[in-house]
Formats: structure tokens, C-alpha cells, sequence
């Protein structure tokens, strides 16, 4: 190895050893215009994630950003824990990177899906969520989860949305806004 790169030094007189010269204006995909993270695959999941957060607020007329994250954290977690692994993983591959994060945060898959059908205790935990502060509001869980639904059909393929749905339990079902 050493011979060679001693004989290209010599032939080349130079220590570019024979390769072409960048023009100074050339970027290399690093020197790229910055961004506001410094990758473009963070800036794309935080921009997509802000999307997905202001949908959810319009559709249930919240101007709390943090609510809303709060409410897509608990309604995703609660969707999960009641999927098998394969199917929460299936889901995990259409949501931005940054919402998958928190999709999977303190997931235990041993014992999935949970036992527990009972929407009303579905909806007792994801109100238990937010009740952080006693001064909060209280939230209409049942409304945020169909938020969260229908947050899904618009964003999911069509094909996966449905999939989803149907792998409920049946109690859960219920709880997905039709259309």
C-alpha cells in the first residue's frame, strides 16, 4: 500500500495524488445550506410533527401546543398498548420520526396487546394523563381520542388506517369516528 501512494505522490508531484480539483463553490452535501438542527431529516420530522400538532388543535380547538402534544403522547401510547407487536410496529413505520419516538417511549411489548377492552377505562387513563396540574382543565378524552382517529385516517394510507380500525377490540372501535 505504501508504494502506491509513494508512486502516485511522485507522479502526481503533489499530495492530491492525481484527483481532480474541486471548484470552490462546489458544497459537499455537509456544506449544504444549515439548518435549523443541522440535518435535514430532524428539520423534516420536527416540521411534519408541528403539522400533526396543528391539525390535532384545530380539530379540537385547542391554541395549547403542549396539550396537544400531551393528548397525541396518550391517545398513541393507550392505541398501542392495545395492538399486537406486529401491528404496532407496522404503525410505528408511518408516523414522523419524531412522534414514533414518543409512540414507543416506555413500551413494555412482553403481555401485548393488554387485556383491558373497556373503552371508558381507556378513556380514564389518557384523562389521568392530564392531570398534571390540579389548575388544568379537564379534558373530553372521548373527543380527543376521536381527534386522534381521525388524525390517523387523514395521514395513514387509507389502507393501514382501515387496518388499524379493524384490529381494535371492539369496545375501542367504537371510538373511532366513522367516515
Amino acid at each position: 500500500m505504501w508504494r502506491k501512494v509513494a508512486n502516485l505522490r511522485a507522479e502526481s508531484n503533489d499530495w492530491s495524488f492525481g484527483l481532480a480539483k474541486r471548484h470552490a463553490t462546489t458544497k459537499r452535501p455537509w456544506e449544504a445550506e444549515m439548518s435549523n438542527t443541522g440535518l435535514a431529516v430532524f428539520d423534516e420530522t420536527i416540521q411534519l410533527t408541528n403539522i400533526w400538532l396543528k391539525d390535532l388543535m384545530e380539530d379540537l380547538g385547542w391554541e395549547d401546543r403542549h396539550r396537544a402534544y400531551l393528548g397525541l403522547r396518550l391517545t398513541l401510547q393507550a392505541l398501542r398498548d392495545h395492538l399486537s407487536v406486529d401491528e404496532a410496529a407496522q404503525l410505528s413505520a408511518q408516523l414522523p420520526m419524531l412522534v414514533r419516538g414518543f409512540y414507543f417511549e416506555g413500551w413494555r411489548p412482553a403481555h401485548k396487546p393488554v387485556k383491558e377492552r373497556d373503552p371508558d377505562i381507556v378513556l380514564a387513563q389518557i384523562r389521568d394523563g392530564f392531570r398534571q396540574n390540579p389548575t388544568d382543565e379537564p379534558i373530553n378524552a372521548a373527543a380527543l381520542v376521536a381527534a386522534v382517529f381521525r388524525l390517523l385516517t387523514r395521514r395513514l394510507s387509507a389502507g393501514q388506517a382501515d387496518a388499524l380500525r379493524n384490529s381494535l377490540p371492539k369496545g375501542l372501535r367504537q371510538l373511532w369516528p366513522e367516515g
